[in-house]
């Protein structure tokens, strides 16, 4: 076998687990060598670590198998910008989960250590912190649980808040339902997208295993992005992408639906509207970037506003297209 196997997730086999995959993708080689991989984190689902043997395949996935371990984001990765007794705001590195899918909740912590969540990662960066303030080693039992209020997708970098305290998970819950959070992402696409609000009824699975827009009102969550042109880079552009929702993968499908492939974005550059997009851009990975987030702290009501540049991959793969583009 070669050093890397890849291969694209066609339709007949959306649904079936990475496992069942990896076994008719690799028929020389058997069940347990391939768990193996799993457990070794020597798989990878769209250029991200895959430990999950049951995790389920989505239409345009990209699985590779590899000979080493893949490199994965650690809790060193994450950058704590604010923290009090009832809010924590974070930058995610890209390919870290939010927090683990439920099949996932049970595994042992040494297997946990090779792929943490970012729930995970910031648990243990405040338990150090901690540590470091009293030398106590009992810290994490007394520390609150971290409670998820938003999200981010799994190949997206940027900003995130967690709230520490059910009133504070309340509070921040509502302004995120009521709209009145605000998200503001970077993303470097394909072509020249013109400033407009982008509005549709987003379904699981619009017909062929992948997210996407139906005609149909009764069906599916609204989804709104307002998008802005900021900066033309010859074949392709830098835009700002406010959400007033924030459905899964929304900003992806929204702009891929208009023929503008958000660059390195595996899963969407399939045929997934009436125009086929060929990513050529050698992107590092998804050039999407959670760069703005401000909310009223829920405790205080303190309006509070951070901003975050592109991290070292995407600003070097910017200023790399700005160079070719002047």
């Amino acid at each position: 076998m070669p050093d890397s196997v890849s291969f694209t997730v066609s339709q007949d086999l959306v649904g079936k687990t990475v496992l069942a995959v990896l076994r008719l993708a690799i028929p020389g080689e058997s069940w347990s060598k391939l768990r193996q991989r799993l457990e070794r984190a020597q798989v990878s689902v769209n250029g991200v670590a895959c430990l999950s043997e049951a995790r389920r395949v989505e239409a345009g996935d990209v699985i590779a198998a590899h000979d080493r371990r893949v490199q994965t984001p650690q809790p060193n990765d994450v950058q704590i910008l604010l923290i009090d007794p009832h809010v924590v705001v974070v930058e995610k590195p890209s390919g870290m989960m939010t927090h683990r899918r439920p099949e996932e909740r049970n595994w042992p912590a040494e297997k946990k250590a090779l792929h943490p969540s970012l729930d995970e990662a910031v648990m243990e960066l405040i338990v150090r912190r901690s540590m470091g303030a009293n030398g106590k080693k009992n810290q994490r039992m007394r520390q609150p649980a971290l409670r998820l209020v938003h999200r981010l997708d799994r190949d997206t970098s940027g900003l995130l808040v967690m709230a520490r305290s059910a009133e504070a998970e309340e509070n921040l819950i509502g302004q995120f339902r009521r709209h009145t959070a605000h998200r503001v992402y970077w993303a470097i696409v394909h072509g020249h997208p013109v400033a407009e609000t982008i509005s549709s009824n987003l379904v699981r699975d619009r017909g062929d295993g992948r997210r996407g827009s139906v005609n149909n009102p009764k069906m599916g969550q609204r989804a709104v992005t307002h998008v802005r042109p900021l900066e033309d880079l010859g074949k392709y552009s830098l835009v700002e992408c406010q959400l007033e929702t924030g459905r899964t993968n929304q900003i992806r499908i929204h702009l891929s639906e208009r023929g503008h492939l958000v660059c390195g974005d595996v899963k969407y550059s399939q045929p997934f509207a009436a125009k086929q997009v060929d990513d050529r851009s050698k992107a590092p990975r998804l050039a999407l970037h959670a760069a703005e987030l401000g909310f009223a702290h829920p405790l205080t009501g303190e309006e509070l506003r951070f901003r975050m540049p592109f991290p070292h991959d995407l600003s070097a793969f910017y200023e790399k297209l700005r160079a070719k583009s002047h």
